[in-house]
């Protein structure tokens, strides 16, 4: 079934709303005897996405009593619960090789997000209206225990894409995250093969990009365009759509008279601006790109790279941006502006760890001097003249934020909060969501002590079958985090486990470890501090960056990376940023460990 375009979303309770994700549009034959892949036009997509495969093999005994199913779907590399990225999925689309296959299903896996039921138990759901399939769909799928909404904090390859009744609220946090579109659907339409139809309408999020032109081909007419970046032109699509007549037959004249003719192509020199309307960039090429407008007002001189990552991601309008410019970190050359995108593109993993916390935070008003001219102070309660979107919660007298948003999250970084703590448990629960060993040796030129316990305390939780993560501190240090189920575990329960771990590693490795707490009498080993972790204290959250000249960030770390080549300065932002960006985010499945953490049985062991 296919869509039609819309550029006004439908209204009226008749209509539902789906988010609309960029990548293929696959259908999943489920059997007793085969898990297949389809995509629109029936090429098989099932050896290319393993991945999807195997996680319905293993989830097959709980959906055997369902068997056959066909789900209609989307095939997508999930960013955030808004937005997908579509190019790790073309690029998959075309490799062969199973070795190649294997690594970037785990670099970058695929998840098929279900908007549909087309059959179950056999018996075909077609003829059905939208809103019956989308319970039947909804039934199966809970039944099965995999997400009813699209997210990243989940290994589950298998996820739903729900409906909703407000199109307009949705359309706007399509905005904010940068997604796709959204899909409106009539709650009556049946499900009909190969017909686009008004019944099903779409709406893309388009974005505008200022670039210049280089080239014209006459055989295909295309208009080649670029930007600049590091000084270099470099190309970053060709657009034929979008233009009126005289705009088009005036720039083909326009090439003709002032480009060079290089083979069949007119190419030239960087003069000419434009805008040009596109859903997203794949890193090389601009996606869906439409003509908008000449831009006389613009040099080509500004049409850089970084200004297309900002153009394709403005920073929430809610926010009010002040002295952009402002240096934070100048030994990195990282201005607010940098820092502002820099925490709007890791939201989708930080926010997770801040959502609900009440939330401590480090200002740097003049930003990150030198250690001697360091000025900062912290900050917990709420200024009155916060927006009104920031969210706070009222503990002892102080009314604390919650960044429960980007809009928060951004407007924090325009205040100039450049670190954020957060306690062991989010409102309202008492009880600690996570143990955290924090791991601080006595400088950072004894940052192999934090490695060596890390990679201890890594063997004892295996042993222990116990799911852990690792990160850096930001600092000098390395923090280690067990996830438990929420609100289930006292902090006496805890208290008891982590001082056993500290004690016993201390006991096996005294002249490194120690639970000292008098720094004079620590001598040069590592403080291994179990009593830090207690209601009411703070550990910094993963992907916050801290108040040093290096800029470094608290990085969530894969465990092959901590070894004795391991270093705290390997993490600046910019880095950071580029790990996140090539996918490389170890905390993603920090959530679904806590549902299976086997703490109850490991805290029965300790407490004999």
């Amino acid at each position: 079934m296919l869509l039609q375009t819309t550029t006004d979303l439908p209204t009226g309770d008749n209509w539902r709303y789906e988010v609309k994700y960029d990548g293929f549009r696959t259908i999943l034959f489920w059997t007793k005897e085969t898990i297949r892949l389809e995509s629109r036009n029936e090429r098989l997509l099932t050896d290319q996405f393993p991945e999807i495969h195997d996680f319905c093999q293993r989830i097959s005994n709980k959906v055997e009593a369902w068997l056959p199913i066909t789900i209609d779907g989307e095939l997508v590399h999930l960013v955030s619960p808004y937005r997908a990225h579509f190019a790790p999925i073309q690029t998959r689309s075309f490799m062969r090789k199973h070795e190649t296959i294997a690594a970037s299903s785990i670099k970058t896996p695929a998840t098929l997000l279900a908007f549909d039921i087309l059959e179950l138990k056999g018996k075909t759901l077609v003829d059905l209206p939208y809103d019956e399939r989308k319970k039947q769909l909804k039934a199966l799928l809970k039944a099965i225990d995999v997400p009813l909404e699209p997210t990243i904090q989940s290994n589950a390859c298998l996820q739903m894409i729900p409906a909703q009744t407000d199109g307009q609220a949705l359309w706007q946090a399509v905005e904010l995250h940068h997604g796709e579109g959204v899909v409106a659907k009539d709650r009556f339409s049946d499900w009909t093969e190969g017909k686009r139809t008004n019944r099903w309408l779409k709406k893309k999020n388009f974005r505008q990009v200022t670039v210049f032109l280089t080239a014209y081909d006459p055989v295909n007419g295309y208009f080649h365009f670029a930007v600049y970046r590091d000084g270099t032109s470099v190309e970053v699509g060709n657009v034929t759509h979008g233009f009126e007549d005289h705009e088009r037959e005036t720039l083909i004249a326009f090439m003709k008279q002032n480009g060079m003719k290089k083979g069949k192509r007119y190419v030239l020199e960087p003069s000419v601006c434009f805008d040009v309307d596109c859903i997203d960039f794949d890193g090389k090429h601009l996606r869906e790109p439409m003509f908008h407008r000449f831009r006389l007002d613009v040099k080509p001189a500004q049409c850089t790279w970084k200004s297309l990552q900002r153009q394709l991601a403005p920073l929430p309008p809610q926010v009010e941006i002040t002295h952009p410019d402002k240096p934070l970190w100048p030994r990195q050359m990282i201005q607010k502006i940098d820092y502002l995108y820099y925490l709007q593109e890791v939201a989708p993993a930080m926010l997770p760890f801040l959502i609900d916390r009440p939330l401590t935070v480090i200002r740097y008003p003049h930003g990150v001097r030198s250690n001697t001219e360091r000025e900062a102070f912290y900050q917990k309660n709420c200024p009155d003249y916060a927006p009104s979107f920031v969210k706070t919660v009222r503990l002892d007298e102080i009314r604390y934020i919650v960044c429960n948003d980007i809009q928060t999250l951004v407007w924090l970084g325009n205040q100039l909060a450049l670190e954020f703590h957060i306690p062991y448990h989010p409102v309202p629960y008492t009880k600690p969501s996570e143990i955290v060993f924090d791991l601080d040796p006595p400088s950072i030129s004894q940052f192999s002590l934090a490695v060596k316990a890390a990679q201890l305390m890594k063997n004892m939780f295996d042993a222990l079958k116990l799911q852990s993560f690792v990160k850096t501190s930001g600092g000098k240090g390395l923090q280690l985090y067990l996830p438990l189920p929420d609100n289930t575990f006292t902090y006496d329960d805890t208290r008891l486990f982590s001082k056993t771990v500290c004690e016993l590693l201390c006991s096996q490795f005294p002249e490194d470890f120690t639970t000292e707490r008098l720094k004079k009498h620590r001598g040069q080993r590592l403080y291994l501090d179990y009593l830090q972790h207690d209601e009411g204290k703070t550990i910094v959250a993963p992907f916050s960056p801290r108040g040093n000249e290096g800029g470094f960030i608290a990085t969530p770390l894969r465990w092959e990376e901590v070894t004795n080549t391991l270093s705290p300065d390997q993490f600046p932002m910019k880095a950071v940023l580029e790990r996140y960006r090539n996918g490389i985010q170890p905390f993603a499945t920090f959530a679904e460990a806590k549902k299976t953490q086997p703490f109850a049985d490991v805290l029965k062991k300790f407490k004999r």
